[in-house]
């Protein structure tokens, strides 16, 4: 420890500035660019996800566009269980995946660009260990009913301990092990689920299904196809009676920032209010089922069995007729969306959808036959998906248990011969000086 030194939060950074939000549409003097929110931290890594474009002032993006190992910082935006403070890494593959624009974070948050005496990667998990500790959340205030993060009064009064700048790529090193095996499974998952909503568009939008050469079509409706109302085919919110002393599986209206069609809860709650549910049920969205906002429902994966809590946001969607999987597509259809959201009735800020208005749309339900092919194609793919999941869980647990104890010099690296992963083998191989913006 002793070659640990302590360290000003304030004399890491070589710059830093707030965020931009711009305009929504092109005008003189602009370009086009991607805009990094709080909301959008946990989709960095995926490949597959579209972040909001707006229309930023030429001199601004000159002097407020991101570059690799820059730090986001968000100062603004949390919630009752999840305060401000939040960070996220960018990172090359970023740019990769988004050629052509200029990257700036949004308002409401800071961009970090650090000392090159310092490695982005170790003091991005360095504030992941501060955040999940709690010491974020002392700076964290209510204004105006929104939750703010006081930034100066961070930088000013945060002493870290900072390691030699080998030790701390080692660090970096053994985290990003993990990071990047989380990262190539959730790459995987998104492939495999567009995989199948393809074939699902391709049998059930573009009715394209094994044999469609030899059906006629009348009226957008193949023979022997079926047009019936969604909630004959789907059980929704069937009646499950829990021990409200028990503690169960809980999934919150949070979670939906995940892109898995999966997602298998870590929480656990008493009481019986909310949605019950069990495996393989979909838990669809009551209160965000709009297209634009990119956020859907899950697949959920319990013990068989096992009966899970949820949010009273969440509608839950069984199995009757058609498939989970059939389901879940069907779900995050714009049609279906769009639907659903034109029923939300309540408050200002607090609409929800109906769930009678499920007896109102209607659903080109294939025979017995198709259902099951679909359902053999496809099942595969949600079953990987799964089990990647189920490995990226494990493997988020273990380098969470590890991150503390690495990053305070608990856990030694320095005997350590280490072959740096890509990411890190990027920072220490990098020749271009990082300098200010003007």
């Amino acid at each position: 420890m002793n070659t640990w030194k302590p360290t000003r939060f304030e004399s890491l950074l070589l710059d830093s500035k707030d965020g931009e939000w711009g305009e929504g549409h092109e005008t003189v003097g602009s370009h086009e660019s991607i805009i990094i929110r709080g909301t959008d931290f946990a989709d960095l890594d995926n490949p597959m996800a579209e972040f909001p474009r707006r229309w930023i002032k030429n001199h601004i993006v000159d002097r407020k566009r991101l570059k690799p190992g820059d730090i986001i910082l968000e100062t603004a935006g949390g919630t009752s269980s999840q305060s401000t403070g939040r960070s996220a890494l960018i990172k090359q593959a970023l740019f990769e995946d988004n050629p052509g624009f200029p990257i700036l974070c949004a308002s409401f948050s800071r961009h970090l660009r650090l000392q090159p005496t310092y490695s982005p990667l170790f003091i991005y998990y360095l504030l992941q260990t501060l955040y999940h500790s709690g010491y974020m959340a002392v700076f964290n205030i209510q204004h105006t009913g929104v939750s703010r993060f006081q930034y100066t009064s961070f930088k000013n009064h945060t002493e870290l301990q900072i390691p030699a700048l080998p030790i701390q790529r080692k660090i970096a090193a053994v985290l990003s092990a993990y990071d990047e095996s989380i990262q190539n499974n959730k790459r995987r998952i998104a492939l495999l689920e567009n995989v199948a909503e393809e074939v699902y568009r391709e049998w059930f939008i573009r009715l394209r299904f094994p044999g469609h050469d030899k059906v006629k079509v009348v009226k957008g409706v193949p023979a022997g196809w079926l047009v019936e109302p969604f909630s004959e085919l789907v059980d929704v919110n069937p009646l499950e009676r829990i021990d409200r002393a028990e503690e169960h599986p809980f999934v919150g209206m949070e979670n939906l920032s995940l892109t898995s069609m999966f997602f298998a809860p870590h929480e656990t709650r008493k009481g019986g209010q909310g949605a019950k549910f069990r495996n393989r049920d979909v838990l669809f969205p009551r209160i965000t089922p709009s297209v634009e906002n990119g956020k859907r429902g899950f697949v959920m994966t319990l013990e068989e069995g096992q009966v899970g809590l949820g949010s009273t946001e969440f509608i839950v969607l069984r199995e009757k007729i058609i498939s989970p999987e059939h389901i879940y597509f069907l779900t995050c259809s714009s049609d279906f969306r769009k639907h659903a959201e034109l029923s939300m009735i309540g408050a200002s800020g607090r609409q929800r959808v109906q769930e009678d208005c499920f007896s109102f749309f209607l659903v080109k339900t294939p025979p017995a036959d198709i259902r099951r092919q679909f359902s053999d194609v496809v099942r595969p793919h949600f079953d990987q998906i799964r089990t990647l999941s189920c490995l990226t869980d494990r493997l988020t647990k273990i380098r969470d248990l590890f991150l503390p104890r690495l990053i305070s010099g608990r856990l030694s690296v320095d005997d350590l011969h280490i072959q740096f992963s890509p990411g890190v083998a990027e920072e220490v191989n990098s020749e271009s000086p990082v300098t200010a913006n003007a």
